[in-house]
């Protein structure tokens, strides 16, 4: 059991230090949760900072490793957003062609 007193306690969330596979596999089904509400790289870094005090470098270095693995699904992500971002433009739309924000993402 870890005894480490921090965020991730208080959230009943695995501990980096003690748990760092299972921390890890939490990290990253909360990018796909993300990615799932179409938030960006940045959005989904920003959002786990605040709502499940995972620190930024954490949520950066899970998301390297899943683009690493998953090229194709990523460039095809990057294709989507960059599709996204050119239609709002057309037509003045830059919030509802994105779906949720981070203030609708919830753990749990």
């Amino acid at each position: 059991m870890c005894t480490r007193l921090d965020d991730q306690s208080q959230h009943n969330l695995p501990c980096l230090h003690c748990h760092p596979h299972t921390y890890i596999r939490m990290v990253q089904h909360m990018i796909e949760r993300c990615m799932l509400l179409r938030m960006t790289r940045d959005e989904c870094v920003k959002a786990l900072d605040q709502h499940a005090s995972i620190l930024p470098p954490v949520t950066l270095t899970v998301w390297r490793g899943l683009q690493k693995e998953n090229k194709d699904f990523f460039e095809t992500f990057g294709h989507f957003f960059s599709l996204d971002h050119y239609q709002a433009d057309m037509f003045g739309d830059h919030q509802g062609l994105r779906g949720g924000n981070s203030e609708d993402f919830a753990l749990g």
